[in-house]
């Protein structure tokens, strides 16, 4: 099969595990599953069209790209996201992170933090992607470090394509047709269950909606691949199977993708940007103490339907 991306394939350089060097930019593959380290980028000018070709080459090829000693103001931070996409924006009855409780009034810079106006606090944060659960995912998110805990708040991003690379054959032939419902986590906390928050949608539980259905094993609209569309602890159903095979298939598959071989764990340092693949990876946050301030900015993208 040919795919009409040739302006956005991978470096020879880079895929053979070598830095890749463009109009002053230097980018080093991280040693793990995933992740490029990017250097001479000074992302409070306009970037040239060979940075940009670049850096996009090199997120398709490596799923994270880790921007090093920055400084910028919102209106930078929000010109450096626009070079690889447009403000991801929700339909209006979707909660998400950041927006109103039922959805709606979404910002486009979302202030993850345990400070006053801030998302998310101090603790622990299982495997997600952003934006799984909505009619069009994010296809991508760029989070900007500004003030870091000593410790902890960490980081692990997981390659989702990698995983679905290393499954065997009868798995990937299993699955690969099954659809998936991953459920807005945001209104299973307006509608609370007395046994907590499920990991599989089973009969005697009423729907969330609204709801879609998706793939479990999406093809990545640039590369081509193949990728397992399925968080660590996000509500789900796979449509038309029997509850029991469901349960036990999805917990198969959650413990096969989180393994770490798989990932890249990411310590923060203030002035870090880390531009990710919302359609490829997942990312999880250790918990860091309470006491210790941690401010982040994120800019989602938008992105396109899963097939």
């Amino acid at each position: 099969m040919s795919l009409s991306i040739d302006t956005l394939a991978p470096p020879p350089a880079l895929s053979r595990g070598r830095e890749l060097s463009e109009d002053g930019l230097r980018i080093v593959p991280i040693g793990a599953a995933l992740g490029a380290e990017v250097t001479g980028l000074d992302a409070t000018r306009p970037l040239s069209a060979g940075q940009v070709l670049a850096l996009k080459r090199a997120l398709l090829e490596r799923h994270v790209l880790v921007f090093k000693r920055q400084q910028l103001d919102d209106a930078q931070f929000h010109r450096l996201a626009s070079y690889f996409g447009s403000v991801f924006r929700p339909p209006a009855n979707v909660p998400v992170l950041g927006s109103d409780p039922y959805g709606g009034n979404t910002p486009d810079i979302v202030h993850v933090s345990n400070l006053e106006g801030g998302v998310l606090g101090h603790d622990e944060l299982a495997a997600h992607a952003d934006h799984h659960w909505t009619p069009v995912p994010s296809s991508g998110s760029l989070l900007y470090g500004i003030e870091v805990p000593s410790e902890g708040g960490d980081t692990t991003w997981f390659n989702l394509a990698a995983a679905w690379d290393a499954l065997d054959a009868g798995t990937q032939r299993e699955i690969a047709e099954l659809k998936l419902i991953t459920y807005n986590p945001f209104l299973r906390k307006l509608k609370p269950l007395a046994t907590g928050s499920p990991l599989y949608r089973t009969p005697d539980i009423e729907p969330l909606t609204p709801f879609e259905v998706h793939p479990l094993v999406r093809t990545h609209p640039d590369s081509g691949r193949r990728i397992l569309h399925l968080g660590e602890k996000t509500e789900v159903e796979i449509v038309g199977v029997d509850p029991q095979y469901g349960v036990a298939l999805i917990a198969r598959l959650r413990k096969h993708l989180l393994q770490p071989r798989f990932a890249y764990t990411h310590r923060w340092s203030a002035g870090d940007i880390v531009y990710w693949d919302n359609q490829a990876t997942l990312h999880a946050r250790s918990a860091f103490d309470s006491g210790e301030r941690r401010l982040l900015k994120r800019i989602s993208l938008s992105g396109s339907r899963p097939f």
